[in-house]
């Protein structure tokens, strides 16, 4: 097999665990015919034992649980809105009082600022159009 074919997806790397889970096979078997097969690819014998166990108390999916928390992205067209909203009405206002306002990170309010209102903050006249 060669370096570019046993590279697989952590996705792909359950799968195989799942297949031989099912099979019967232990952990430890299902590491060294992994490494066997897939050498420095192959997922460490923690990951097999997490996967394996999780297989055996009934998880069908190989996929990622998804996580707790603020989304991906908070750059999105409301957001764009609402600032562009406050910034016309006190082009004086500060990046934290946006950011405290709308509650996302004063680097997000500055990304939407300066990428997709294309405007910049003046020390005389406040934000404005480049």
């Amino acid at each position: 097999m060669s370096a570019e074919s046993s590279n697989l997806s952590n996705i792909e790397h359950r799968a195989v665990i799942k297949y031989f889970v099912k099979k019967g096979k232990t952990p430890k078997e299902i590491f060294e015919d992994m490494v066997s097969v897939l050498q420095e690819s192959a997922p460490s014998y923690t990951m097999v034992k997490k996967w394996a166990r999780l297989f055996q108390q009934g998880r069908e999916s190989c996929e990622d649980d998804p996580r707790p928390g603020r989304p991906v992205t908070v750059v999105t067209e409301e957001n764009v809105r609402k600032i562009e909203k406050l910034v016309l009405a006190d082009r004086r206002i500060k990046l934290w009082q946006i950011a405290e306002e709308l509650q996302i990170s004063k680097e997000r309010v500055g990304e939407i600022i300066h990428e997709h209102m294309n405007m910049r903050k003046s020390v005389r006249v406040g934000y404005q159009k480049c």
